[in-house]
């Protein structure tokens, strides 16, 4: 759905905010882009709807390059791709419904149709009993839904996230993020997010990439990076002390494998000791990922190790 080549884009300044970003986000899925600020995440936003026009490279939506199309032409492409943002950017003046119903003012949607879609939305987010009061009468969480709602307006087939969460506390971003996942699920939307937060990555992607200095270090399924040797994704997750001790081996448990008993049938199967020296355990989009480093000792450690790699376990180590 979202396919991005080789963008570049340096600021007047000399400044290389985006250093030859490949991206692909599979039509349909929540693909998530981590990183701190200065990395260029929110840049790479932007020129998805090209909103910042890239130096170069290509921007390809729907099977639209949108680098090559014309003012008239990419304001009728923009149509298609919704954007949230992390401050809102409501309308203080104006009502909740009047926000929602604003890009279909602008669109010249007749004025009926636009009653009718806006009380739609406005039912999709919750909000059915807000319409009419102001921004400054909201919490934050509604206003976001706010947000939300009046990016669906014209019925996008990709929706953008510009750290949408990042101003809300804990319990609203959980809300918040739900609720993007059922419009995930209910409209099929694409949606492409930036966060620095890794919660929002464990919570509700499928897809994600980290970026540091304008490049994208690492892509892919969330659960292909925990899998993947020396990922950073996972060491983001589940952070252990570094570097490992001399001798000890780091064990990742992928989707499914968290709750089995792996280790006890390595005691009794190989007659070695285990030295739990630290891990963790998460939830990545409700299913338990685990990571633990230990030491092996005495019996056979060779063949304890060859077992739990052939039960799909990552490990890494000696």
């Amino acid at each position: 759905m979202i396919h991005v080549s080789a963008l570049r884009k340096v600021y007047g300044t000399g400044v290389v905010a985006l250093d030859g970003v490949d991206l692909d986000v599979r039509e349909g899925e929540i693909f998530g882009v981590l990183g701190q600020s200065g990395a260029g995440k929110s840049t790479l936003l932007r020129c998805v709807n090209l909103l910042e026009r890239p130096t170069s490279g290509t921007v390809t939506v729907g099977g639209q390059d949108l680098t090559v199309l014309g003012d008239a032409e990419l304001r009728a492409a923009r149509q298609r791709i919704g954007m949230i943002h992390q401050h809102f950017a409501l309308l203080a003046s104006r009502t909740v419904a009047a926000n929602v119903a604003f890009p279909l003012e602008v669109a010249k949607t007749p004025r009926a149709e636009r009653r009718t879609r806006v009380a739609e939305l406005l039912d999709l987010v919750g909000l059915s009993d807000k319409a009419g009061a102001y921004p400054a009468q909201l919490s934050g969480g509604q206003k976001q839904r706010v947000g939300i709602a009046r990016a669906l307006a014209a019925r996008p087939k990709v929706l953008l996230s510009d750290e949408a969460t990042s101003a809300l506390d804990p319990g609203t971003t959980q809300s918040i993020l739900a609720l993007l996942r059922r419009l995930n699920t209910e409209l099929g939307l694409t949606i492409l997010l930036i966060t620095h937060e890794m919660q929002v990555i464990k919570s509700v992607c499928d897809s994600a990439a980290t970026m540091r200095d304008g490049k994208v270090l690492e892509s892919g399924l969330v659960h292909d990076l925990i899998a993947r040797p020396g990922a950073l994704l996972t060491r983001e997750i589940f952070p252990l002390p570094e570097p490992a001790p001399p001798g000890s081996v780091t064990l990742t448990f992928a989707a499914g494998q968290a709750g089995e008993p792996v280790l006890s049938g390595l005691v009794r199967k190989f007659d070695v000791d285990v030295d739990i020296l630290g891990g963790s355990l998460e939830e990545l989009r409700g299913v338990s990922v685990g990571r633990l480093r230990v030491g092996l000792h005495g019996g056979e450690t060779a063949a304890a190790l060859a077992y739990l790699r052939g039960r799909g376990v990552l490990v890494e180590g000696p």
